[in-house]
């Protein structure tokens, strides 16, 4: 049975006032959530960028920077800034391995031009990749001149960090030569080990060895890994250490607990004869 005309008027204004309510709080909802959204939106993200230091080589006063800023998730940006350089173009590489290792180019940077600027745009490698990178970047004089370092740094993983461990040098018998070893940790666990003498001789050269045990070993201990040779001019001596001798692995963290001791040699290091030498790591 049909509801009266009376009744069926009323019903369908209810219905009506009903949908309308609905469609305002649905409004209202919705303005609501779009206020919300609006208020809380963030700032867009902002570039990372990472700088490194070039410094001085081959020709003095010449120092600068590299930046690394990420353009886009696929482009890196990395610009160079050189202070001091001399008059042309100089071309720039980002190279493999550390400064004090040498190695090739991974990537050929565009040329430091006469405003000691250069920007290149890397699409091979991420940001990411390239602040951990291992590697390092020079700018040298020309591309006749390639041996004439201007100025260079490591980047990425090769960075040197705070952390840092000095051990002494003492001298034997009469030779007079004593000085320091230093080990600093790069951010890849790797270490620099830098020998500072003083006493030795201008225009020699001395080889340098870390052994196995202390400097009270009977008979001394085996040569775990050879190190790079002191400059008697500057009484410097430069090694990256990735691994032994043997192929094994090692890491700053390592060397400070490792059994060893260095020895520095008057010629060579199988003439025996040790000019100073100095405990490392638990000894």
């Amino acid at each position: 049975m049909s509801a009266p005309p009376v009744v069926g008027k009323f019903i369908l204004r209810i219905m009506t006032k009903k949908r309308t309510f609905i469609s305002v709080f649905s409004l209202l909802i919705v303005g609501i959530m779009l206020v919300f959204s609006s208020g809380c939106k963030q700032d867009p993200v902002q570039a990372r960028a990472t700088t490194y230091s070039l410094k001085v080589k081959d020709v003095l006063g010449v120092m600068g920077t590299a930046t690394f800023t990420e353009t886009t998730s696929t482009v890196t940006t990395i610009d160079i800034s050189l202070s001091g350089a001399p008059a042309g173009m100089h071309p720039a590489q980002l190279c493999t391995n550390t400064v004090v290792e040498g190695g090739v180019a991974a990537v050929i940077l565009n040329p430091v031009d006469a405003n000691g600027k250069s920007s290149t745009a890397i699409t091979n490698m991420t940001y990411a990749q390239l602040i951990a990178y291992d590697g390092f970047i020079k700018v040298y004089k020309s591309d006749n001149e390639a041996d004439v370092i201007l100025a260079q740094g490591d980047i990425g993983g090769n960075v040197i960090t705070t952390t840092n461990k000095t051990y002494q040098m003492g001298t034997i018998d009469a030779y007079g030569v004593s000085g320091s070893a230093l080990l600093e940790k790069r951010l890849n666990g790797n270490t620099l080990l830098t020998l500072t003498l003083t006493g030795v001789l201008a225009g020699d050269s001395y080889p340098a060895t870390i052994n196995l045990g202390s400097i009270a070993s009977v008979g001394g201990g085996p040569v775990v890994k050879t190190l790079a040779n002191v400059n008697g001019t500057t009484g410097k001596s430069y090694t990256n250490i990735r691994t032994l001798n043997s192929g094994i692995a090692i890491t700053y963290d390592n060397w400070l607990v490792y059994d060893g001791y260095i020895n520095v040699y008057q010629s060579t290091v199988l003439s025996g004869v040790v000019i100073s030498h100095g405990n490392i790591g638990s000894n």
